[in-house]
């Protein structure tokens, strides 16, 4: 009981590190509505077939999550932490692990027949680098996916990844990607552009930088994207559970924003009005690389996340994609409620 916290007590099932299915914590009885194409006529030993959810507590994982469940799916979370799920975590099963741990996959993939794979890193954490936590840690769990008879494999990669990308987090998405499609197992790959939502980690950082009597922006500002937002996103990831396999869907907000147009919507969402200035990047870079070298993972922006800003993700299909799936991409001046 130690590898929970108490107030957990009421998750169906808790999978811990030691591949033990503690099941004196699993009160109640299922109810299944069954996705098209479960291959184990519903269950696997004692328990319905699984759809295995990492990313779960970040911007599309947490809202993909509550459609999950509203949707009565099984649910199994790969997390390190079951708090942070907040009052869903009553509500699926749990999976200690993260992707640093690769142990951790096989007991999270017992009885799974698809996987959703949202959980990535931007920066470097303690625990794993950018390239181990978005391309090994993928190649890994596709391994380990393989092994366990996953039929489905969903992942999410990023418009632009290439391995010759400037960014770390762009080439990692691209090596990931080519895992996921050297696969045995039928897969369906998300390339979204910038994703957001309301309170978001970079829209907080927005908000507080709009405290300063003068905006900075990293850069030119030039580099452009079209933003999506993130309910937008898991409404999209529901409606290709249903369909088939095998596609790549293109991910893409109504318009396209410059970086700079980008922070003047936040700004005037929050009934801000600041002069920008745009700092040289090489100042940039060298400031944010001492912060991270004396701040480690507590440092408030890294390089990595800022250099991304200076790469366009643009998608020449536009909203098609996300229109073929049934949903109408929102306006991010809409969804902030910017005038």
């Amino acid at each position: 009981m130690d590898a929970v916290d108490r107030a957990d007590l009421d998750a169906r099932v808790v999978l811990l590190p030691d591949a033990r299915l503690c099941d004196d914590v699993c009160h109640g009885s299922w109810s299944v509505v069954p996705r098209s194409g479960c291959g184990r006529a519903g269950f696997y030993g004692n328990l319905p077939c699984v759809l295995l959810l990492t990313g779960a507590t970040g911007l599309v994982g947490s809202a993909l999550l509550r459609r999950l469940t509203a949707a009565r799916e099984p649910v199994r979370c790969l997390v390190r932490d079951p708090r942070r799920l907040g009052p869903e975590r009553v509500r699926v099963q749990i999976a200690l692990g993260d992707l640093s741990d690769p142990p951790s996959f096989r007991n999270a993939l017992r009885g799974v027949d698809t996987v959703v794979h949202l959980a990535a890193a931007i920066r470097d954490q303690p625990h794993g680098s950018i390239e181990e936590l978005n391309g090994i840690a993928t190649w890994r769990m596709v391994e380990a996916a393989e092994r366990a008879g996953v039929e489905r494999f969903v992942f999410f990669s990023a418009l632009s990844a290439s391995a010759h990308n400037r960014t770390r987090f762009l080439r990692a998405k691209a090596l990931a990607e080519e895992a996921v499609r050297a696969s045995s197992i039928a897969h369906t790959v998300f390339a979204p552009s910038i994703i957001y939502a309301p309170g978001d980690p970079y829209l907080t950082l927005l908000s507080r930088l709009a405290l300063l009597p003068l905006m900075p922006i990293s850069g030119s500002g030039r580099a452009q994207f079209q933003p999506i937002w993130a309910h937008d996103v898991a409404d999209c990831v529901m409606a290709a559970l249903d369909a088939g396999a095998g596609e790549r869907y293109e991910l893409a907000g109504p318009e396209t924003l410059s970086h700079r147009e980008i922070v003047e919507l936040a700004l005037r969402s929050q009934h801000r009005h600041r002069r920008l200035v745009h700092v040289p990047t090489p100042i940039v870079s060298r400031t944010l690389r001492v912060l991270e070298a004396l701040m480690k993972s507590k440092a408030p922006a890294t390089w990595d996340e800022a250099e991304l800003l200076e790469v366009s993700l643009l998608s020449e299909r536009g909203t098609a994609d996300a229109q073929r799936l049934g949903v109408e991409p929102s306006y991010m001046a809409a969804v902030l409620g910017a005038p």
